[in-house]
Order: structure tokens, then sequence, then C-alpha cells
């Protein structure tokens, strides 16, 4: 079972908003996941991305891979960590 992190979308028509997912590659966009690693919404702005670090590193350890527009996200946000600690 190859496992990907990626998003699935809830939320009201034109009013997207994102769960980022540990899933099986075969499952559906918005059918069954493994787990909830974050969520991402875009309606605010800035948009708000937030991740459980300790979930994502999990799958991460265990070889799932992110999909671009995930692997932008946790680039982005990792990227602004340090900045707010500062």
């Amino acid at each position: 079972m190859a496992v990907k992190l990626r998003l699935t979308r809830k939320g009201a028509k034109k009013k997207p908003f994102y769960r980022i997912v540990a899933a099986d590659t075969e499952s559906p966009r918005d059918g069954r996941y493994l787990e909830i690693v974050g969520t991402y919404d875009p309606n605010l702005e800035p948009a708000v991305v937030v991740l459980h670090d300790d979930k994502l590193n999990y799958w991460l350890g265990q070889g799932a891979v992110p999909t671009a527009t995930v692997a932008n996200l946790i680039k982005k946000t990792r990227k602004a960590a340090p900045e707010a600690s500062a």
C-alpha cells in the first residue's frame, strides 16, 4: 500500500477548506484516508496552514510521498516557522 500526503476538499461551494491527509494512492480525493495531518484555509488573508508536526514526521518517515501542492505548503510553513520563533 503506497501512501500519499494530499489535500481533501471540505467547505461550501466557492469557499474551499482543505485537510492535509495521509491516504492510500488508490483512494478517491475526498474518500477514505488514514489520518489527518493538518489543514489549509486559502480563504483567509494570508492563507493559514496548520501542520501537526509529529503526525507529519511520522508519515514522512514511513515513506509517504507528498503531492506537489502539499510539498509546497510544507516548505512554506517550515520556512516561516523559524521567523516566528525569532
